[in-house]
Formats: structure tokens, C-alpha cells, sequence
């Protein structure tokens, strides 16, 4: 069971990173369908910094600024453009299921993977204070790499961000009433601007986190819906950090369930792995069937600013 928790909370990672991000977007009023497409191009932008510089973290600094660019042109798109947020948000999807391998061929000469990074160069985990010693809690909450911890914390930060500060207070107010903000002096769109590349930039985490923590190279795809399943759970949250934290956990031990299935017989029983392999996906469905006309978003998201 400390097994099966540790591993949830792994496997919650790029999902709290990538629904954070998400939020901070559709509290200030822009659809973010694209966080699919932000994970992925931070996830081949960190594992091919990482190979050929052998510093991971500045790999992180790289794919950051590449998130938040990849979620700069959705900004723009949608705001300068005034594009459609859900078109958009597919479009920079399919650019970069696109890109990826296409630059991973173009460097590497294999469409399908960058080459492995020696562990040496990937993110170790950290014993906090000797807390991994804890019973129980030690391992299951101690005893991980330095993403995982900012993951975390992440949530909470985003909650005083959003309620406790002044730019929070204009970012809610640029998602559930613009023509406030202009009363006031204040531009929605430079402050959807904003939102969109710090949304980016934190949501570039989730993708980086697989590619040279979770895992040891960028494999084509390799995010495998996780933007989408960020999206429902920012849903699941109600737009809200720490039930969206919360919702990411859930996620996480639904997938750390399936994993743990593929080798477990359930009365004598070996279920196909295809099906086992697909247990998140369905629970995600259920939950987005189940929750999402009962969450209430920003009464202006998916709007063209005036």
C-alpha cells in the first residue's frame, strides 16, 4: 500500500503541474485545450537539453521558457487573433504532436524517441530532513525527487497567488468580468497575457517532470492524454487550487491502480491489459460525465475580448 501511494502521488505529478497552469488560464477567461501540446514540446525541450548538456536543471529553465512560448501562441491566437479558443487550442495540439518527432528525426535520425539520459544527469530523490525515515509517511511523502515536492507545494502557492494578491484579483476579474477591469483602467487582455505565459510556463513542468524525471527520454506522445485528464480535473476542482490538487491525487491512484493490476489476478482472473491500461481513461470519462454541469466556470472563458 506505501508502494501503490508513493506511486500515486508520482504519477499525480505532471498532472498538478499541468492543471495548475491550466487554471491560472481559465481563471483569466481563455480555454485551455492546449495544455496537451504546452507538456509535450517542454517534455522534448527537456530531454534534449538534458542530453546534450548534462544538467538537468538547466533543461527545466529551457523547457520553461518553451512552455510558456508554446502557450505565447495560443495567447495570441486567441487574444491579438481573436481565433476561436477551442480551434486554437487544437492547433497548437496537433503542431506539436507534429514537431516533436519531426525534430527528434531531424536530430537523432529516429521519429520515435531521443536517446536515453545517463542516470547520472537525471533529477535523484531527496530525503527531506531524514523525514523518509517516518513509518508509513516517510516514504510515501519524503522520499522523491525535487519536482515532485514543487509539485506539492504548487497548489497552495497558486491559491495565495490567485486570492491573496492583487494581480490574482485582476486575473479573476479579467475571467468573470472584463469590462470591470477597463472600468478600472486596467487591460483584460495584457492581463490574459500574462496569465497565459505564467500558465504555460508552469504547465511546461508536467512535461518536462516526464521526460527527465519520471522517465529517462521523450518518447513520441509520450504525454498520452495527461493535459486532458489536467483539464478534467481542473473541472473536478471547480476551478479551485486545492480541490484541484486533490482531484490530480485521485487521478494519479486510479493510474497507480492499473499499473499495479497488469500483473495481479482478480479471482483467478488475468484481465487483457489493454483493458487494465484504459481503467484512467474511463474513470476520467465518468467523472467529466458526472461533475462537469454541476462546476460552474468563469463566466467568461471561451469569450472574445470586446
Amino acid at each position: 500500500m506505501i508502494e501503490l501511494l508513493a506511486s500515486s502521488i508520482r504519477l499525480a505529478t505532471p498532472l498538478l503541474f499541468a492543471s495548475m497552469g491550466g487554471l491560472l488560464c481559465e481563471r483569466a477567461g481563455v480555454a485551455t485545450i492546449c495544455l496537451e501540446g504546452v507538456m509535450l514540446t517542454a517534455a522534448w525541450t527537456a530531454a534534449v537539453v538534458n542530453y546534450y548538456t548534462h544538467n538537468a536543471w538547466l533543461a527545466v529553465t529551457v523547457a520553461l521558457w518553451v512552455g510558456a512560448l508554446t502557450m505565447g501562441m495560443h495567447a495570441f491566437l486567441t487574444i491579438t487573433a481573436r481565433a476561436d479558443q477551442i480551434i486554437s487550442g487544437v492547433v497548437v495540439n496537433f503542431l506539436a504532436a507534429g514537431i516533436t518527432p519531426l525534430l527528434t528525426n531531424a536530430l537523432f535520425g529516429a521519429p520515435t524517441n531521443t536517446p536515453s539520459i545517463p542516470l547520472s544527469d537525471r533529477f535523484h530523490s531527496i530525503e527531506l530532513w531524514g523525514l523518509s525515515e517516518v513509518p508509513g509517511l516517510g516514504k510515501i511523502l519524503f522520499a522523491h525527487p525535487p519536482l515532485i515536492y514543487l509539485a506539492l507545494a504548487l497548489p497552495f502557492a497558486v491559491h495565495f497567488a490567485v486570492y491573496r494578491t492583487g494581480l490574482g484579483l485582476r486575473l479573476l476579474a479579467s475571467g468573470d468580468g472584463p469590462e470591470a477591469l477597463r472600468t478600472a483602467g486596467v487591460s483584460p487582455g495584457r492581463v490574459r497575457y500574462v496569465a497565459l505565459l505564467a500558465g504555460g510556463a508552469i504547465a511546461s513542468l508536467g512535461g518536462t517532470f516526464l521526460s527527465i524525471s519520471h522517465t529517462s527520454q521523450f518518447t513520441r506522445d509520450m504525454t498520452a492524454g495527461r493535459g486532458f485528464i489536467a483539464l478534467t480535473a481542473l473541472i473536478f476542482g471547480k476551478w479551485r487550487p486545492v480541490p484541484t490538487f486533490f482531484a490530480c491525487l485521485f487521478f494519479g491512484f486510479a493510474d497507480a491502480v492499473q499499473i499495479q493490476l497488469q500483473s495481479t489476478t482478480v479471482f483467478g482472473i488475468q484481465f487483457p491489459v489493454q483493458f487494465i491500461q484504459a481503467l484512467p481513461y474511463l474513470v476520467t470519462l465518468v467523472v467529466l460525465v458526472g461533475f462537469i454541469g454541476k462546476a460552474i466556470p468563469p463566466l467568461s472563458i471561451g469569450k472574445r475580448l470586446g
